[in-house]
């Protein structure tokens, strides 16, 4: 599974501690070869270590490079949460805008502890609560963080999105439920179905990696069901905004939930039909004379 690019960049720069502390100097271009990653990347992540208050010294001359200043010593808290994030974080496909780092990391960690959280949750109406939940995953979507989580009040696992969450507390209690779901896909159906007033299941004739190109996680979730078929779950405001994504697929369907959307599809085709058959009023040549 690929790394979400903070937990990327958190073990890149463990890596780069590490070579530092192996002789004394090293020059930007062994270092980008060393990374797999450019100079500038090397420049960029030199800035953070040193924003971490580590002694990286810039050495000039035909020779130069960078060099780790005496009494470096990697801090506790950088180790465990870039050990954290790559353990806890799925990604869904796509870009995801920055989050607070701070709460990332204090997620991170109750998240591979399995340590209860307390903290505050404003939902999509507004409406603000005390939760009490044991953090699994934190899932990453082209638009948002999630925290997947069972909430112990509720009695059922739930995801939280991370801008709504406000003073996450650690209780210093660990308990690691039994269930545990598919994190990416309890937030895909969460933001792509269970948010929508109209949702519906269809099987599209075609194989899941298809359809997953043409449908992305936050608009549907996709189960494979043999090599050729797969089910789609999705939602949307209106059923008939449903049977039009599904026709301008361009991939084969027969819709299995609810019965009403069958009616849809027929009453779309029958719309396009009757539109592909009429005749268009004469209109007038490009290029022509206007207001003869």
């Amino acid at each position: 599974m690929a790394e979400t690019p903070l937990a990327e960049t958190a073990a890149r720069l463990l890596r780069l501690l590490s070579i530092l502390t192996v002789r004394r100097c090293w020059r930007a271009d062994e270092l980008a070869e060393r990374l797999g990653v450019t100079p500038r990347t090397v420049r960029r992540d030199v800035g953070r270590l040193r924003s971490l208050g580590y002694q990286v010294r810039a050495v000039p001359g035909p020779g130069g490079g960078y060099e780790l200043g005496a009494g470096s010593v990697l801090p506790e808290r950088l180790r465990r949460r870039a050990t954290a994030l790559q353990s806890s974080v799925v990604p869904l496909p796509a870009g995801t805008p920055p989050v607070d780092p701070d709460l990332l990391g204090l997620l991170a960690l109750a998240c591979r502890d399995s340590e209860l959280l307390r903290f505050s949750y404003t939902d999509g109406d507004g409406r603000t609560s005390n939760r009490h939940a044991v953090p699994f995953r934190l899932v990453s979507t082209g638009r948002r963080w999630y925290l997947v989580a069972r909430d112990l009040d509720r009695d059922d696992w739930r995801s939280f999105r991370l801008d709504r969450i406000a003073d996450p507390r650690p209780t210093g209690v660990r308990s690691r439920p039994a269930d545990p779901p598919d994190a990416a896909r309890l937030v895909s159906e969460g933001v792509s179905t269970r948010g929508y007033p109209s949702q519906a299941r269809i099987r599209l004739h075609a194989p899941a990696h298809v359809v997953a190109e043409l449908v992305p996680p936050t608009v549907g979730a996709i189960e494979a069901t043999s090599e050729q078929e797969c089910v789609l779950l999705t939602g949307a405001y209106r059923l008939d905004m449903i049977a039009m994504h599904m026709a301008g697929l361009g991939i084969p369907f027969t819709p299995l939930w609810p019965p009403e959307l069958r009616m849809r599809c027929a009453e779309l085709s029958k719309r396009l039909a009757e539109a592909a058959a009429s005749t268009p009023a004469a209109a007038p040549e490009p290029g022509g004379a206007a207001g003869v």
